[in-house]
């Protein structure tokens, strides 16, 4: 970043990150991360993909974004970590703080006269709740195919070309999984109006979304921060409105410049004394 002043945000949510699997898009993740100053990052579930995870791949682009969240904890920001199905095995752990690191399941932000509920989404999903087998057969089937679409965005590089997103297209095209889509923002709006919420922030889905949604008992701004998978998209807060970030509208992020070595990957031995060094490092 060189003397390039940071942009100053007052909350940011990240969900999705799938840190571990060669779908997740660290270094692009890693170039926001190092234009802006948040004071508060509120990161929504599947952070960390361990159903997908592997010693075999854990590149030093993914070692980078935990440093680098770390970093903000030693300078004193704010960081709730909101375990998904994806790190589900986290949720033990919902009540430990340390210093300024909380995990927890769901929070409720005091924003002016409103409030916020943010929490990753993943109880909205039956197929999690009744059929968790058939969910992760699904994500194998989900990884494949982004092996598949890393494949294709090689060729298109070479070929000039803007990279596509294969999983996304599926999606989006898919009239069961638009109807899923639809479906799971009519029941985070319809339990947020009726505890009073202002606004409902949630991930899960990997589709990054601001709207109001109205019912005949009153009205909720949804919202999700989307992922670093197929949208590269996280929310603001600007201490008065919320906004999507989109990596791809992003000039100032692209031209961060990384290191090449970050491409490279750790072995199992180096994964595990840098992670035990960046806890230690928050623990002083």
């Amino acid at each position: 970043m060189g003397k390039r002043k940071r942009r100053e945000v007052e909350i940011v949510v990240l969900s999705d990150i799938h840190l571990g699997t060669y779908g997740c898009h660290a270094e692009e993740l890693l170039r926001y991360l190092k234009t802006i100053k948040p004071k508060k990052v509120i990161l929504n579930g599947d952070i960390i993909d361990m159903w997908q995870f592997s010693k075999r791949y854990w590149p030093k682009s993914h070692m980078q974004v935990v440093k680098q969240i770390t970093s903000w904890l030693i300078k004193g920001v704010k960081v709730v970590y909101l375990p998904g199905n994806h790190d589900e095995m986290l949720r033990k752990f919902a009540g430990f703080r340390l210093s300024s690191f909380l995990i927890d399941n769901k929070v409720v932000l005091k924003l002016g006269d409103k409030k916020a509920w943010i929490f990753h989404g993943d109880v909205f999903d039956v197929t999690m709740r009744y059929s968790k087998w058939l969910a992760k057969l699904g994500a194998v089937g989900y990884d494949t195919l982004i092996h598949i679409n890393t494949f294709v965005n090689w060729i298109l590089k070479r070929l000039r070309r803007e990279p596509i997103s294969l999983s996304k297209r599926v999606k989006d095209s898919v009239k069961s999984a638009v109807k899923f889509i639809n479906n799971f923002e009519q029941t985070a709006a319809e339990i947020a109006i009726s505890n009073g919420y202002n606004y409902v922030v949630c991930g899960h889905i990997h589709h990054p979304e601001i709207k109001t949604i109205r019912t005949d008992k009153g009205e909720v701004m949804y919202l999700n921060s989307g992922d670093w998978v197929e949208n590269l998209t996280a929310l603001e807060y600007d201490g008065n409105d919320w906004s999507i970030y989109r990596y791809a509208n992003d000039k100032v992020a692209r031209s961060v410049k990384l290191s090449k070595r970050l491409r490279d990957k750790l072995d199992n031995e180096e994964i595990f004394r840098d992670l035990v060094n960046e806890f230690l490092v928050v623990k002083k």
